[in-house]
């Protein structure tokens, strides 16, 4: 079965997705992020078949969130690490932490406890306005189109919506 492209779409979370929208991509990523590197290690904390594995980590890589890194020869191994680009995605990975554990986690609670650094105090993801600091909600923002907006697959009526918009 082929994926569908959606890389040609004008929107920021459909192009995201081709890259990011897979579960096991997602798992991946939250291994790597918590120090996983290598493929045994992170076949063996997945589960995941290994040629499943290696398509998504060479799907990461071909993506620019992942850089691989030789730590072993003869034969070759490879470490999995976080670029510019990966560590970028790691507030989103917390923020769908952050939805899972208040929707998702039952009665047993979250199965893993983010701790910040600099204050030592457990923390979850929040989403707030780069201006003021306000947490965003969706009565608290409307959508304007951007530069790189144009009508198509994806988006067909989302110019329509947002020209009907008081706002907009």
């Amino acid at each position: 079965m082929t994926r569908t492209d959606f890389t040609g779409i004008a929107c920021s979370i459909a192009r995201s997705a081709a890259i990011v929208g897979d579960p096991w991509v997602l798992l991946i990523m939250r291994d790597v992020a918590l120090g996983l590197h290598r493929f045994d290690d992170l076949q063996r904390d997945l589960g995941a078949a290994t040629n499943v594995l290696s398509q998504r980590l060479e799907r990461l890589v071909e993506g620019g969130l992942l850089r691989r890194e030789r730590y072993a020869q003869r034969p070759d191994r490879y470490g999995y690490h976080l670029t510019e680009k990966g560590s970028d995605l790691v507030p989103v990975l917390l923020a769908l932490t952050a939805w899972g554990d208040r929707w998702e986690a039952g009665e047993e609670g979250p199965p893993l406890i983010v701790r910040h650094h600099t204050c030592g105090h457990a923390t979850q993801a929040t989403v707030t306005c780069h201006s003021c600091g306000e947490k965003l909600t969706p009565d608290q923002i409307t959508y304007h189109p951007g530069p790189g907006a144009h009508p198509g697959r994806g988006t067909a009526l989302i110019g329509t919506v947002l020209a009907g918009h008081p706002d907009a």
